[in-house]
């Protein structure tokens, strides 16, 4: 009965949240002006305060409906994969999806109600601190060994200096954890950065990105989406699949 009272309050909050005024446009890298990473105001402040995993379990409660209580998101792609990320990465996400810098119409009224910069450090806190999951969408084709080959010499070549050789990122350079991010999510956001649809996009990451062929970024995709983390990996559930 509390899961089914969590639910319905949840999609309650949902259809009053949504109901609010649309994101604001902030500048992004379209603009001559645009800086990655600008450390002020709301990222500033949210950054230098320390997160309470505690708390943060609770604010976390309006994520969970779309990232899953687990932080697993969905294998589809729709929702990105959340557990483990570095502080720093979701913190600056929320921050930009809320100024506007980021466009992402289906998050933002949740992001909004964050209201303070704490609120951003202790959900992140809390996010941080889950497992990923072992369980997540991979890349399906019949060809799968070949892409994720020709996806790991691209990854070794060109990827492999920011976000690490088992996809751990740099937590103090914002460059996200991608272990146990879905296939297809990462597809589109690698397709919309290259293509100039993400305007809070880190510029070097644009110069890297920006010669790949669709085919390429399928297997990079592939590639990226069977890294996997020591030490940070949920344990695989009694009597499952062994990976």
């Amino acid at each position: 009965m509390k899961k089914i009272a969590l639910a319905l309050t949840l999609a309650f909050s949902s259809a009053l949240v949504l109901a609010g005024p649309p994101a604001p446009k902030a500048a992004g890298i379209e603009s001559k002006d645009y800086q990655w990473a600008k450390m002020e105001g709301e990222l500033k402040e949210a950054l230098a305060k320390k997160g309470d995993v505690k708390r943060g379990e609770e604010t976390y409660e309006i994520c969970g409906a779309c990232h899953l209580p687990s932080g697993a998101g969905r294998p589809d792609g729709t929702f990105p994969q959340l557990a483990g990320q570095h502080t720093t990465v979701l913190i600056k996400q929320m921050a930009d999806i809320r100024m506007g810098l980021r466009d992402n119409p289906t998050m933002y009224p949740f992001a909004k109600e964050m209201t303070d910069p704490q609120d951003l450090a202790d959900t992140s806190a809390y996010i941080q601190s889950l497992c990923i999951p072992v369980d997540h969408g991979k890349y399906e084709g019949a060809d799968a060994a070949k892409q994720v080959a020709a996806g790991k010499a691209l990854y070794e070549k060109q990827c492999v200096e920011c976000h690490g050789k088992n996809g751990e990122g740099q937590k103090d350079k914002f460059y996200p954890v991608i272990a146990g991010q879905h296939y297809k999510y990462l597809l589109r956001q690698m397709t919309e950065i290259r293509d100039g649809h993400r305007r809070n996009a880190n510029p070097d990451m644009v110069k890297v990105i920006k010669p790949y062929t669709n085919d390429q970024l399928v297997a990079i995709s592939a590639y990226q989406a069977s890294l996997s983390m020591p030490g940070a990996m949920c344990k695989p559930k009694a009597g499952g699949k062994k990976k």
